[in-house]
């Protein structure tokens, strides 16, 4: 099958979620016997900070301008089998009306930062990649988050179908690896700077290193400032590590930090991509909570939950052959269950059941609506939806093992 995506970058990880699980998605997808065209604006910050010109498994298409750009996508849609735009793509609009033009693809909408979205409708504000007309027309609609996310995008945003797509990991690219041992640390972070995250991180990584002045705390990430944070001596900054180096950081670390954002983690069914990464390191890991983290990970056996510093600290003394277990432990089911192959083949169930479930009217573009998304203050579309709910056999509402 062929899919058509455009969406924020593939090709730089910096300072954005985006491209990493996109990078392993489409190795997966190639791998079963798909090609992927990804349409990708070339912008400044992503040219400056490229670390996948090249990427596997699909075609980059970079572009300056949506109008140069147009006549390809439209010729290359007109063999797709599947078309999707996502959250964050700067030319949205523009996609979104094109692919709704197309007849006979498979259309969808990926709202990979959907707590984002339903967090900025609500308090009124304008969100520019969400299509003018809302997501009633699409044929399917994933979130990178599950939960109660799930029923918000219908009812804000008229989703007749949706589904999670979760993040995942490429285990040929994140695999424990051999590391200097006069570069190990006892506790690590890695997360681009959010203002969202600062109170987690202040909590669960700044003060234990206050507190633990005789260990080694690594913080690696961009867009921290240059002036006002709250460093403390024995943490070492490293700025944007590219993925490439990402499994040395973590094999090199004795434990190490997932906290999610603000709006994630209160949305729930949240695990980004990183959490996937380091436990396919084996690394143990110390995480906040949110509702669904045990769906993924097994709480004291696979990953140690931490509301407090004072839970951070009683981490550092776990003895290191249990810190170990947990590690392989997180390992092993990241493996199992959370890798790309694993969310491709979970992609491609969903659009098989929406491709056999699919009305002929589907390909009609631009259905009458109340109001059109991101003018409104209230986040919703004023209209009752009777349409189904999150697809059947999809992780959603997953019980832990």
């Amino acid at each position: 099958m062929k899919f058509v995506i455009f969406g924020l970058t593939i090709s730089s990880s910096w300072g954005n979620g985006h491209a990493t699980p996109w990078r392993g998605l489409c190795r997966a997808l190639a791998a079963r016997g798909h090609q992927v065209t990804f349409f990708e604006r070339d912008v400044p910050y992503y040219a400056a900070h490229r670390d996948a010109p090249s990427p596997d498994g699909c075609e980059l298409c970079l572009y300056a301008d949506w109008c140069d750009v147009q006549p390809y996508a439209q010729e290359v849609l007109a063999g797709a089998g599947v078309a999707m735009v996502t959250s964050y793509c700067p030319d949205a609009q523009d996609a979104a009306d094109l692919v709704l033009r197309t007849p006979r693809v498979l259309k969808v909408f990926y709202d990979m930062d959907t707590p984002v979205t339903l967090a900025r409708l609500a308090s009124g504000l304008r969100v520019d990649y969400v299509p003018r007309d809302g997501l009633e027309a699409f044929d399917l609609v994933l979130s990178f988050t599950g939960g109660r996310a799930l029923d918000a995008l219908k009812e804000e945003l008229g989703a007749r179908h949706v589904a999670p797509l979760y993040g995942s990991v490429d285990p040929t690219a994140h695999h424990p690896v051999p590391t200097d041992p006069e570069r190990h640390f006892d506790f690590t972070y890695l997360g681009t700077y959010s203002p969202d995250r600062q109170a987690a991180l202040e909590t669960l990584f700044i003060e234990p290193a206050r507190r633990r002045a005789d260990l080694r705390f690594a913080l690696a990430g961009s867009m921290y400032p240059a002036e006002g944070f709250p460093w403390q001596p024995n943490i070492f900054y490293l700025a944007h590590m590219p993925p490439a180096r990402h499994p040395s950081f973590y094999s090199s670390s004795a434990w190490t930090l997932n906290i999610t954002r603000g709006p994630m983690a209160d949305m729930g069914y949240c695990p980004s991509g990183r959490l996937f990464e380091a436990a396919a390191c084996g690394t143990p890991i110390v995480s906040d909570w949110w509702d669904g983290l045990d769906a993924f990970f097994r709480p004291g056996r696979e990953i140690v939950v931490a509301r407090t510093t004072e839970d951070v600290l009683a981490a550092l003394k776990v003895d290191p052959e249990a810190r170990r277990q947990i590690g392989h432990a997180a390992r092993a089911r990241a493996l199992a269950e959370h890798t790309a192959d694993v969310r491709a083949a979970e992609l491609e169930t969903m659009l098989a059941r929406v491709s056999t479930n699919r009305p002929p009217t589907s390909d009609v573009h631009h259905r009458e609506r109340g109001t059109h998304v991101g003018n409104h203050s209230g986040g919703g579309s004023g209209q009752s939806h009777a349409a189904p709910g999150v697809l059947e056999g999809t992780p959603a509402g997953r019980q832990p093992a």
